[in-house]
C-alpha cells in the first residue's frame, strides 16, 4: 500500500472546480483502455459526467482540479496503488468511492472498507448492477446530507453519549472509547455500532441492518455486512472468534449484549487499527 518515490511527480492542488453543470460526474480510475472506453459511453448514456485518469498521479490531480461526485476506482494502477489513491482521497474529502476491481480477496475488500470505500464490486461485472450501485451510493449520501437529528425517531430519543459496557460512545462527536483510549472506527464501522446500540440489547436484522447502511438490500450483498460485523468485533471483542458483545443471532442478525461486562471489568480493547 505504500507509495512509488515517485508518487507526487506532477501533483499540484490549484483551486477546486465545481461539479460540471447539474448532472452527477463520475471520476473513473482505471488504467485499462476496454474499460475506460466501456465506462466512458455507458456511462455518459447515463446521463453522467465522466472524466477518466489512468494512473494514480492523474487521479488525485483530477479529484482536486475538478471534484467529482462519486469515484470509481480500480487497485491495479501504476505508479500509486488503487488504495493509497482511496487513503489520500479519503483524507482530501468525503466524496463517495466505490471499487471496481479484478482483486476479490477477503482481504482486498476488507482493506477498500477500512479505507473509506462506500461499495467494492468485482470485474467482470454488468454495467446496469454498477449503474445500480452508483445510484444508490449518490441516493443514500444525498439523503444522509439533508438528515437531521430530529428527521428519525431513534435519533431523536438516543441520547448524545452513553456507556456501552467497557465501551463510552459519544454519538455527536462520533467517538468510542474504553478504558479512556481511543477506539478508532471507520464511518461505517460507528454506523453499524450506533445502530446496535439504538438501543443496546435489541437484535437488528440483516435485512434492516442492510437497508440502513446500504440503502437497499439487492444492491449489498451479505458478505459486505458480515466484513463489517468482523472488522468491528476485531476493535471491540477481546476473541474476535468468540465475541461477548457483538453477538449474532442465527437466522436472524446481530445485537450488541451489555450484560456480559461484569465479566469483563479490566478489558481494554486495541486503541489502533489492527
Amino acid at each position: 500500500m505504500c507509495a512509488a518515490s515517485s508518487k507526487n511527480a506532477g501533483f499540484v492542488p490549484p483551486s477546486p472546480t465545481p461539479s460540471h453543470g447539474g448532472a452527477a460526474s463520475i471520476l473513473v480510475v482505471e488504467d485499462e483502455e476496454s474499460y475506460q472506453e466501456a465506462l466512458l459511453i455507458g456511462l455518459t448514456r447515463e446521463g453522467y459526467h465522466v472524466e477518466v485518469a489512468s494512473d494514480g498521479v492523474a487521479a488525485l490531480q483530477s479529484f482536486i482540479d475538478h471534484p467529482p461526485d462519486l469515484v470509481l476506482l480500480d487497485l491495479l494502477l501504476p505508479g500509486i496503488s488503487g488504495l493509497e489513491v482511496c487513503r489520500r482521497m479519503r483524507a482530501i474529502a468525503p466524496t463517495p468511492i466505490i471499487i471496481v476491481s479484478a482483486l476479490n480477496t477477503e482481504t482486498d475488500v476488507v482493506l477498500a472498507f477500512e479505507l473509506g470505500a462506500e461499495d467494492y464490486i468485482s470485474k467482470p461485472y454488468r454495467l446496469r448492477e454498477l449503474v445500480a450501485r452508483i445510484r444508490s451510493v449518490l441516493r443514500r449520501i444525498a439523503l444522509s446530507s439533508q438528515e437531521t437529528p430530529g428527521n428519525a425517531a431513534s435519533e431523536a430519543s438516543r441520547p448524545d453519549a452513553i456507556a456501552a459496557g467497557p465501551f463510552q460512545v459519544n454519538f455527536a462527536r462520533r467517538v468510542v472509547t474504553a478504558a479512556g483510549s481511543p477506539i478508532h472506527l471507520s464511518r461505517r464501522e460507528f454506523d453499524l455500532l450506533a445502530l446496535l446500540l439504538s438501543p443496546p440489547g435489541r437484535v437488528r436484522t440483516r435485512d434492516e441492518l442492510i437497508d440502513k447502511l446500504w440503502s437497499g438490500r439487492d444492491l449489498a450483498d451479505t458478505r459486505t455486512l458480515d466484513t463489517h460485523v468482523r472488522r468491528l468485533r476485531l476493535k471491540l471483542e477481546v476473541d474476535p472468534a468468540h465475541p461477548q458483545f457483538l453477538l449474532t443471532v442465527r437466522g436472524v442478525g446481530f445485537r450488541f449484549e451489555l450484560g456480559v461486562y461484569e465479566q469483563f471489568p479490566s478489558f481494554a480493547p486495541p486503541a489502533t487499527d489492527p
